[in-house]
Formats: C-alpha cells, sequence, structure tokens
C-alpha cells in the first residue's frame, strides 16, 4: 500500500513539538549567565585561539555556557567569567600579556583551571566532560557534573575539524572525491 497523506494510521512525529524525552541537557531554562555571554565568548576566543566571529558563527556559544552552567553551577562558571573579566580589563590592547595573565591565573588556578580546560574541550569536541574527582573533593560536589554530548550540532561545528582540515564524520560531507586531495588548512 502506498503512503497517502494524511494516512490515519501512518505513525508520525511532529518534530516542532518538544520531545517527549524532555529538555536537551545545558537548555533547561535561561541561564542565570545570559548577561555574561560576550565575556565567555572573549575568554573562549584566548582559551581556543579562534575569533569571535569563528565562535558566534558556530551557533553554539550561548548553549555551551548554558551547558557549563547546568553541569556545575552558576557561581563556578561567574567566578572564571568574572576573573577573566578583571584580566581582560587589565589587558586592554595587549592580547599577550592577556594570554599569559589567562595562563598564570586561570589555567594555573586549581579551581578555575579544571573549568576552564573543560570549556575549552568542549568547543573543540562539542562535549562537555566531567571536571576531575580531586575537583569535586575540594570545591563541593556537583550532581549534574558528568560527560555529555551538548548537541548533534555540537559535535558538527566542534573547532576540531577546522583546526585539522577534516570534516566532521557523518556531516558537511566534503563531496565526492575528495579523499584525493590533501586537506587545506586555513592561515594562522
Amino acid at each position: 500500500m502506498a503512503y497517502q497523506k494524511g494516512r490515519p494510521d501512518f505513525p508520525h512525529r511532529d518534530f516542532r513539538q518538544p520531545s517527549s524525552h524532555g529538555p536537551r541537557p545545558g537548555a533547561e531554562a535561561p541561564a542565570k549567565l545570559a548577561p555574561y555571554l560576550a565575556t565567555f565568548l572573549d575568554l573562549s576566543v584566548v582559551l581556543t585561539g579562534f575569533d569571535e566571529v569563528t565562535l558566534r558563527g558556530a551557533g553554539v556559544a550561548d548553549s555551551y555556557l548554558r551547558a557549563a552552567e547546568s553541569r556545575i553551577g552558576a557561581g563556578s562558571v561567574e567566578a572564571l567569567l568574572l576573573a577573566y573579566g578583571a584580566i581582560a580589563k587589565a589587558t586592554v590592547g595587549n592580547p599577550a600579556a592577556r594570554e599569559a595573565r589567562v595562563r598564570r591565573d586561570i589555567l594555573g588556578d586549581e579551581k578555575l583551571g579544571p573549568i576552564a580546560r573543560a570549556i575549552l574541550k568542549l568547543w573543540y569536541y562539542g562535549t562537555w566532560y566531567a571536571l576531575p574527582q580531586a575537583w569535586h573533593q575540594k570545591f563541593g560536589p556537583a550532581p549534574d557534573d558528568t560527560t555529555f554530548v551538548v548537541s548533534a550540532n555540537a559535535y558538527v561545528e566542534g573547532l576540531l575539524w577546522r583546526a585539522i582540515g577534516a570534516h566532521p564524520a557523518g556531516a558537511k560531507a566534503p563531496g565526492f572525491g575528495s579523499w584525493a586531495y590533501k586537506p587545506v588548512f586555513p592561515d594562522p
């Protein structure tokens, strides 16, 4: 029997409606940290080495900020962003000094460093990696801090693919015969 439009026994799902499985992780509610999105992006530029246009163009910055907030709490993420804000203010017009201060004062910090590294991995892999047990033992438990892929789009837009000059498996196909050509890397 051929498919007939409007056939009542044909199983279908209206994909415009929310999933019956609940909201996506990291997308539960408006983020308390939404006003910090610009600071989050600025920090992400320093951490990833990609410019803000590239990061915004990926279309995942807001969901990444919400994912971090939902996994470890707004207070910890806010502490990171406030620390970075102070560094940014003190190093206006001096990107080398800003990068050095981020390495020393954020990545070298026992509380902020693991959070910053998790955000860095989030940008490259589209996956939030749970913070180390030692961090939780020292700074408190975060029951929702589990490793998870933020979304299918996060995987596709991961910076890893741009960094290695490749395409994500199963998405953004480069076209038939593309394997015959060497990867093209963007100029630094």
